[in-house]
């Protein structure tokens, strides 16, 4: 087991991994930018290290600062958390090269999943089934037409490098289609560095639905379940459940199979999420995050398994704790994202939280880095805070969600709390009735009757 973890990351995430740690009785380091210096990790740790200012490719993104900071105090490990360094395959090589294991997969698999072409075909080969499209990148008109004909419209265009929804643009028809390869292509560019991009067939009404697996690095592999991810803005998650309120049984145990089986045939390491869409029964492929997902308490809640003891476990070459067998699933939960946000415009609110009172009893937790007292600062991603709630049943979990809602108090700054509100109290979520547009037509319908 490792004697000292670096942790590469800030927020809520960073203090998860930290409790994490100490509960492994391993050592934990922690860096920080100076506009972080105050933050409930950096208070927290055994060690904490300043690596820059603000800017996140001064402090955050900076590979150099980090691995220095590893060697300074003797850290034997980096956990990267997610975002920023947690998928960059050179970041993992890098540490590799100065003895010092990085939490997650090889770099290679970061490479194979982080190309969303390589990655599509990798899985195809792994028998994961796939979004009819484009085998590669596509920049030709001619074969964008014919691709775009093969596979019917409407079709949408993805960078291959991309995420977050830049780089995406959907063409209805042929008409539509020139314009958007070029736009995507353009968007891409800028926002990755890398123009490519390629076409796939466009779902209607799909619902975003992905499967935990994990992986011994010695083909053995597990899948704890799959949470539904459709409830999003911008193409950014706001809502988490486990598990999926669109799966029976035998959907949920046939796709779980199926990933769990690749992850071991592809020789994966550690944490990994494969992510679908999911209409009329059939399961597509849209791409594999090699890391630890935000919405990873969903998944614990109802398996009772830790993720991060268990990546740390696997990076250590302990193998998995569990076997599939093993795996005993119990309950609901669902997760909500409290970003510091404007909940009707979602523009960003930074500032100093003034009172801080999080719910509590049975069935809730709250993964959250702030305080009262603590300044938001302007420079990062809005997420404040994580209400997961657990139980017997789907129904249970929503009146406890609705009773944790209430309890929650987040004074001087704007938070997305009262969207959640209101979202607990829609007939279509009480139904499970949802897709992954739903939220921004209700989003929109909510500013028509504003005017």
């Amino acid at each position: 087991m490792f004697q000292k973890i670096l942790i590469a990351n800030r927020g809520e995430i960073a203090l998860r991994v930290l409790r994490a740690a100490k509960e492994l009785g391993i050592k934990t380091v922690v860096v920080h930018s100076t506009a972080d210096a105050d933050a409930m990790h950096v208070r927290l740790a055994d060690e904490s290290v300043c690596i820059g200012p603000p800017p996140v490719r001064d402090s955050y993104l900076n590979i150099h600062q980090i691995v220095a900071a590893c060697e300074i105090t003797g850290a034997d490990a980096v956990h990267p958390g997610y975002g920023f360094l947690s998928e960059n395959a050179k970041f993992a090589d890098i540490l590799a090269a100065h003895n010092i294991t990085f939490i997650g997969p090889s770099g290679d698999h970061i490479r194979i999943m982080g190309d969303k072409i390589e990655a599509k075909r990798t899985a195809k080969r792994l028998g994961i089934p796939v979004v009819p499209g484009s085998d590669g990148a596509v920049s030709d008109p001619v074969e964008a037409r014919r691709i775009a004909g093969e596979i019917g419209y409407p079709v949408i265009i993805k960078a291959s490098a991309g995420g977050g929804g830049r780089g995406m643009k959907v063409a209805r028809t042929e008409e539509d289609l020139i314009e958007a390869l070029q736009t995507a292509s353009t968007e891409a560019g800028a926002a990755f560095g890398n123009d490519e991009v390629y076409i796939e067939k466009y779902l209607e009404k799909p619902r975003h639905i992905e499967v935990q697996v994990f992986g011994d690095g010695f083909g053995n592999a597990i899948h704890l379940g799959e949470r539904d991810c459709s409830l999003q803005r911008r193409h950014q998650k706001v809502w988490e459940e486990a598990f999926s309120p669109a799966l029976n049984a035998e959907e949920r145990a046939r796709i779980g199979a199926t990933c769990s089986k690749a992850i071991a045939d592809l020789g994966y390491s550690g944490a990994g999420t494969i992510e679908f869409l999911y209409e009329n029964g059939e399961f597509y492929f849209i791409e594999m995050n090699t890391r630890l997902q935000v919405e990873h308490p969903v998944t614990e809640a109802i398996t009772g398994i830790d993720l991060v003891h268990e990546q740390i476990r696997v990076a250590s070459g302990g193998g998995l704790s569990v076997r599939q067998e093993d795996v005993r699933f119990h309950g609901h939960a669902i997760e909500c994202r409290i970003n510091a946000e404007d909940p009707r415009t979602f523009a960003p609110s930074p500032g100093t939280i003034t009172h801080f009172h999080t719910p509590g009893g049975l069935g809730v937790r709250v993964d959250s880095g702030v305080y009262s007292g603590y300044k938001i600062p302007p420079y990062y991603d809005s997420l404040i805070g994580k209400l997961i709630v657990h139980g017997r049943n789907r129904v249970e979990c929503m009146m406890r969600l609705r009773r944790a809602l209430d309890e929650f108090v987040v004074d001087g700054i704007n938070t997305t709390l009262p969207l959640f509100r209101d979202l607990i109290n829609n007939p279509d979520i009480a139904n499970g009735d949802y897709d992954i547009h739903w939220l921004e037509k209700y989003l929109a319908k909510g500013v028509e009757e504003q005017h």
